[in-house]
């Protein structure tokens, strides 16, 4: 992230602490620097007559996030896709979702078991235990008798990708660039009945099963249903 778009990430969320965002006089605008010379940016339609209040902060924000994120490199990302299709068809791609499409274009990885295990940090119910605890040990059971396109799939949906560091799982990365290991994070069954991941901390919230075969069975459902079985953080 540039410095540019951290100062706007900052004074954006701190509208989120104020007690009447209507003092600062905001509007649905944006103030962006293009080549030394600043120009405002409608964010909505008639942006410049609508002021920013309490009630319609939370759009305010999310006409900011699709700017920043989309239109405002709207151009450039045509025409890359412009050159993308030229050499791949747009109708051959839309045979796959982005998951398959990563697999397909970086390949399998080889997914070292053991590497994994010895770079998992252990939170929840199963911090006291670690690896020693029941759910932890049929957890790693499943893994091993996994082929490695499920193993990059596991992976894939825990953590946003299924590329494995060249260093291995020691130096595995969050999606801020510092190194934030896998971990496993015990639940209760009531709390949620599939395994959940959360990309941002590469974490799995695994319920604590009654048997091996349930967590094997509960886990393939949650690759096999893909985002819509896991909750991404």
């Amino acid at each position: 992230m540039s410095d540019q778009w951290a100062l706007s990430y900052n004074n954006l969320k701190s509208l989120l602490d104020l007690d009447n965002v209507e003092d600062l006089c905001l509007t649905f605008t944006f103030t962006e620097n293009a080549f030394g010379v600043n120009r405002d940016v409608e964010l909505v339609e008639g942006g410049a007559e609508i002021d920013v209040t309490n009630e319609n902060l939370p759009a305010f924000l999310e006409a900011n996030f699709k700017y920043h994120l989309m239109y405002r490199v709207k151009p450039q990302l045509a025409e890359l896709l412009l050159g993308f299709y030229d050499v791949i068809p747009e109708p051959l791609m839309t045979m796959f979702d982005f998951q398959e499409l990563e697999l397909l274009m970086s390949g399998l990885p080889e997914i070292d078991v053991d590497d994994w295990m010895a770079n998992t940090l252990y939170q929840g119910q199963f911090e006291s235990r670690g690896a020693q605890h029941k759910s932890c040990q049929w957890f790693w059971e499943v893994v091993r008798e996994f082929d490695q396109e499920h193993r990059a799939k596991l992976l894939q949906f825990t953590t946003g990708s299924s590329g494995v560091p060249a260093r291995g799982f020691s130096v595995l990365q969050g999606n801020d660039g510092n190194i934030k290991k896998f971990a496993l994070s015990g639940i209760r069954k009531d709390q949620s009945l599939f395994p959940r991941a959360h990309t941002c901390f590469n974490r799995i919230d695994l319920p604590c099963y009654s048997s091996k075969e349930e967590l094997r069975e509960k886990l393939k459902i949650a690759l096999a249903t893909s985002v819509t079985g896991f909750d991404i953080e």
